[in-house]
């Protein structure tokens, strides 16, 4: 059986391509009472504002309304992927080798299911991480969730000067 997530992005990262985003990813969420459909979009030349999300929310609005991949009521949210960048593919990992990011497996590897570290390597299927000076091969398949974690202080510290 497809995952509604698997669904939904068959369905919409090529609206968003032609809309000329860059389909970041997309979580679904479901539960009793909502069921959340956050997709994330970026143009790394330029950034996302408000007016990007809201086009791309109605043109997503629509195609979901004729093809109706979630049953019942939903909350649909369009988002940049923002200063912790989720991260969904190996890819994704690759682009950022050099920096933070904090990764939880669905199945524990060595006893544990996050990992906070440095990107060393990446390809499709497994991301190498420094994790406090112990290097981890975690394979992509397994991973749960992943974001970069930038250290914020570090930034602004940057920025003021």
């Amino acid at each position: 059986m497809v995952a509604v997530s698997d669904k939904l992005e068959t369905l919409l990262a090529p609206l968003v391509e032609d809309l000329g985003y860059e389909f970041v990813g997309i979580e679904y969420q479901s539960n009793p009472k909502n069921r959340l459909i956050r997709l994330y979009i970026d143009r790394p030349e330029v950034g996302i504002g408000v007016d990007d999300c809201e086009r791309v929310s109605h043109e997503v609005s629509a195609l979901l309304d004729v093809e109706d991949p979630v049953s019942g009521q939903y909350t649909l949210e369009v988002s940049s992927p923002g200063i912790e960048r989720p991260l969904f593919t190996g890819a994704h990992f690759a682009r950022f080798v050099g920096e933070v990011a904090k990764v939880m497996l669905a199945v524990p590897m060595d006893g544990r299911r996050k990992f906070k570290g440095l990107i060393i390597g990446a390809d499709d299927e497994q991301v190498i991480m420094d994790v406090d000076g112990e290097q981890y091969t975690l394979t992509i398949a397994d991973i749960q969730r992943a974001n970069l974690a930038p250290d914020v202080d570090a930034l602004l510290a940057q920025k003021r000067h």
